[in-house]
């Protein structure tokens, strides 16, 4: 017995040793079981689920007749119905947990899905859906969440670039009001935000069949009463059929409406079409997303065998194919977790135990899966070519380049008007030719084609209307002390106002294509001007709708509100007293300034002095003693001024440098009649104030208007101490102000608006504006940000402009008398150096280069003569040698010179004697003709 034992312990490791190596190859074929076990949760009875369902059974069928991925084993998958319920979808998962299932498909409903994926969490089974779109399933909270189609994130940033493109500022949402539908339209409002767009109304129906026609009537009422024309509706098929419907029953789909419907309608219309023409009435002219999958060889393939499987009556939508490619994305990663060694087993929850211990809930019954994170890492690394086109996930977890057909329903169906991808936004042309190209968001490159709109319009709509709701403009006006000719209240009145800005408002309105109810409401309390950056915030806060006077546009407050085109120009001036300056004995000083003259009077002396120097060897007029040519170098100089120079010049540098300096001459002389003429035949104004800045460097006393942006610009753009404003109430007081001066409790100057200071002066002849306007901005009227009727208003005002109408209210507020046409800005009449500077600089270097060439000459003349000398001499006396020879040869005579100007002079002293004897002789004969005369 032992021997027969041993034998057989012998032949058993024999065996088993044999069977180790060969067993459990590279391949694990023996480890992959029969059949895999899959499920899947989705309702049936929808539009999604019908086609899903076929779709899953097909890809089913497909995958275990494809022997190159599974090896023989095969794929089962269990379907179940939830019927959009989470309870009864955490049921059934909970059903699922008690068998083998390693993953399951769907579902389709957000909501099911975030109760799902807390089990699928526990359990470790990863869970694929194809149509939960709920942006905040993130994979960080939910890491066996995998979504096999994309994101609301993207689809609502489709709908906010479409809702740019367009150039719409506001949008009402309809949603329904579960996770999908708040989720949804929350990524909305952040995407719109990020465009400086927003939702401006929130509708939210509720889910199930808990809204009636009737309750969807009042809702869209409400809506049909609001500002906004552009509508979002993200909700499932059968609501938005219903608001749609309801929706035209209310007039809602007709001149003016933008419907932008999510990708539920596509899916209808993909999976339902031909729809009745009851149906399809209700939806014309709406635009519709859809997820785009790219065209190829095999999805046309597969449309074929669909339409033979159903024979037409069930179309296939983008959810279906992506239930399809969810199918063989989890094929492949089984067949990758096989090949990695993995094994299909499950243990029991400790935790799980703990809690039902005793209990009839049987939640013993569910197990982990043991190797669930292998097969997630499988699913999330896998890359095939599916009927979507390429399917692999990003380093978030999310399918790669996602992207929309953009089509737009009209008659029978609907044609498609461009695409969006996330990779370059909106265009015409297929996302998968873009993606070989560098990405290119420009706003040129941003492109669709045309669309029918609801009603049949070819034309964009504005995207709003005034509010049919009985609600009145709120504007608010200031209420002004001074200067009531801009704006003021009537007396006796609480909302009645009149003045140029009142005008210009209501002709602007009068011009819009729609009425405007609104009502002045005055702002300040009467006594002093209100500050206009108050007012301005109060339509930040809303107390205000919009607010229409003198309303100066500037930085700070445009960060709040937005303006009209301005409808009159503005900026800061200076006011300051004058006085009239007379002629005197000594205004022939005036013209130049001290440095000027200074600056002329050297370089006379200089351009003498080139001149001699040129001309000394050459020319006998620069010959002579010392103390003659020094008052030639004087009178020569002079006597340019007049072109009166007796001297002739005899070199070509000093022919240079005269012409020169004679041009400049020439110009200097002009501008300086010029002025002195003006001067003396021209009444002139002075004012010790010579602009902004001399304001600002001085120490004295500035005024401005109550309630004006000029303090704050004096004080935080220029630096000026507030110490040195004094807040002005009235014209009266700018006067007032003005005549005491610094040094008698009044201002140096007043700092204001033009519009205000034209008027100020058209009445106070003793005051001017004195330097430049420094800063530019203009008048305009006020409205909350993004609001329409600041573009409609701008348009408004230009046709004013245009028409005349605007300078005829002008003309009829702000007539000017005869004192304000003098209103000339306030300069200095005198010539600065600044404005000669070139013509010096020109005279300077020809007389340098002058001075260098002769000096170049002499020294070269200099050389010759110590070659020709050969005196040897030592170095002390060789320097002064030099130095007395080069000036002998400065001031010796140029022989060539000399000898032609000696016969100069010759042939002048030989023709001044001959006409001398002439006039000898006639002299001689007259006297003895008159002597034989006298004899006679």
């Amino acid at each position: 017995m032992n021997l027969g034992f041993r034998v057989f312990h012998l032949v058993f490791v024999c065996v088993v040793c044999w069977v180790l190596p060969f067993g459990f190859g590279s391949s694990n074929s023996s480890s992959r079981p029969a059949v895999v076990n899959i499920g899947a949760i989705f309702t049936f009875d929808s539009t999604i689920g019908r086609v899903a369902k076929l779709a899953i059974q097909e890809a089913v069928r497909d995958v275990n007749s494809n022997s190159s991925i599974l090896h023989g084993t095969e794929l089962v998958v269990h379907m179940r119905t939830s019927n959009c319920s989470g309870f009864l979808g955490m049921v059934q998962a909970l059903q699922f947990m008690e068998t083998d299932i390693v993953a399951i498909i769907g579902p389709q409903s957000s909501v099911v899905a975030h109760i799902i994926s807390h089990v699928s969490n526990e359990l470790q089974v990863p869970l694929l859906s194809f149509a939960a779109t709920d942006p905040t399933l993130s994979s960080f909270q939910f890491p066996f969440f995998v979504r096999t189609t994309h994101s609301d994130l993207y689809q609502m940033t489709a709908v906010a670039e479409i809702v740019d493109y367009y150039g719409w500022k506001e949008v009402i949402a309809i949603y329904i009001d579960d996770d999908y539908g708040r989720n949804g339209v929350s990524t909305l409002d952040d995407k719109l935000a990020e465009r400086r767009c927003r939702i401006s109304y929130k509708l939210g129906i509720p889910p199930g069949h808990g809204a009636t026609r009737g309750e969807l009537m009042d809702l869209l009422v409400k809506v049909s009463q609001l500002e906004s024309r552009v509508i979002v509706l993200h909700v499932n098929p059968d609501l938005g059929l219903n608001v749609l419907s309801v929706a035209q029953y209310l007039q809602m789909m007709g001149d003016g409406f933008v419907w932008i419907a999510t990708d539920w309608l596509s899916s209808l219309l993909d999976s339902a079409l031909p729809l009745s023409p009851e149906i399809m009435d209700t939806m014309q002219g709406v635009l519709v997303l859809r997820q785009h999958t790219p065209d190829s060889d095999r999805k046309r393939a597969f449309f074929s065998k669909w339409n033979k499987l159903t024979g037409g009556s069930l179309g296939l939508h983008s959810y279906g194919l992506y239930a399809y490619d969810s199918v063989w994305l989890v094929a492949h990663a089984i067949d990758a977790f096989f090949n990695q060694g993995g094994i299909i087993s499950f243990s029991n929850d400790s935790r799980i135990n703990s809690v039902d211990k005793g209990g009839s809930l049987h939640l013993a019954a569910m197990s982990i899966f043991d190797d669930g994170p292998l097969l997630l890492k499988n699913i999330l690394q896998s890359s095939f070519l599916g009927l979507t086109g390429p399917v692999k996930f990003d380093s978030e977890r999310s399918l790669a380049l996602p992207a929309y057909d953009i089509i737009n329903v009209l008659g029978t169906g609907f044609r498609r008007i461009g695409y969006w991808c996330n990779y370059s936004g909106l265009s015409t042309v297929p996302p998968e030719m873009l993606y070989s190209k560098p990405p290119n968001r420009s706003s040129a490159s941003q492109k669709l084609y045309s669309v029918v709109w609801p009603g049949e319009m070819v034309s964009k709509p504005r995207g709003w209307v005034f509010p049919n709701n009985g609600k009145q403009l709120r504007i608010g006006v200031p209420i002004r002390v001074s200067y009531r000719e801009f704006v003021s209240q009537v007396r006796g009145t609480d909302n009645m106002f009149k003045g140029f800005c009142i005008d210009v408002f209501t002709a602007a309105v009068n011009l819009l294509p729609y009425a405007v109810p609104y009502r002045f409401i005055p702002f300040g309390d009467g006594k002093e001007n209100p500050s206009y950056t108050e007012l301005v915030t109060s339509i930040a806060t809303g107390v205000f709708d919009a607010a229409v006077g003198d309303i100066a546009i500037v930085t700070n407050r445009t960060k709040n509100v937005d303006f009209s085109q301005p409808y009159a120009a503005s900026g800061l001036v200076v006011v300051a007293p004058f006085k009239k300056l007379n002629s005197s004995a000594w205004a022939f000083f005036r013209p130049f300034t001290a440095r000027m003259w200074v600056v002329t009077a050297a370089s006379f002396l200089v351009v003498g002095i080139v001149v001699w120097i040129l001309e000394h060897r050459i020319n006998d007029d620069f010959r002579g003693p010392p103390k003659k040519q020094l008052i030639t170098i004087l009178w020569f100089s002079i006597s340019t001024l007049f072109f009166s120079h007796r001297e002739n010049t005899v070199s070509t540098l000093g022919r240079v440098v005269l012409i020169i300096w004679l041009f400049v001459v020439l110009i200097i002389n002009s501008s300086y009649t010029a002025s002195l003429t003006s001067i003396l035949t021209v009444q002139h104004l002075s004012s010790p104030i010579k602009g902004i800045e001399s304001l600002k460097s001085s120490n004295e006393p500035i005024g401005y208007q109550v309630g004006s942006f000029a303090e704050q610009y004096l004080s935080e753009e220029l630096g000026i101490p507030k110490n040195r404003l004094i807040a002005l109430g009235s014209p009266q007081a700018y006067a007032l102000a003005l005549q005491l001066g610094p040094k008698k409790g009044g201002v140096a100057a007043v700092v204001d608006e033009r519009p205000y200071v034209e008027l100020f002066l058209s009445s106070q002849c003793k005051f001017r504006v004195v330097g430049p306007e420094f800063t530019k901005s203009g008048w305009g009227f006020a409205f909350p940000r993004d609001s329409p009727l600041a573009v409609d208003m701008s348009t408004a005002i230009l046709q004013l402009s245009e028409n005349g109408d605007l300078q005829r209210i002008h003309d009829k507020w702000l007539m000017q008398s005869s004192c304000s046409l003098d209103t000339t800005e306030l300069e200095s009449d005198r010539l600065h150096l600044k404005s000669f500077w070139g013509l010096f600089l020109i005279c300077g270097i020809a007389c340098s280069v002058s001075l260098f060439i002769y000096l170049l000459q002499v020294l070269n003349k200099l050389r010759h003569a110590e070659v020709t000398q050969h005196i040897s001499t030592s170095p002390g006396n060789s320097q002064s040698g030099r130095l007395k020879r080069f000036l002998s040869i400065i001031d010796e005579r140029k022989d060539q010179s000399n000898s032609g100007s000696k016969r100069k002079k010759i042939v002048r002293s030989f023709s001044d004697n001959v006409t001398d004897g002439k006039l000898e002789l006639k002299q001689t004969e007259m006297t003895a003709r008159s002597d034989i005369n006298s004899d006679n």
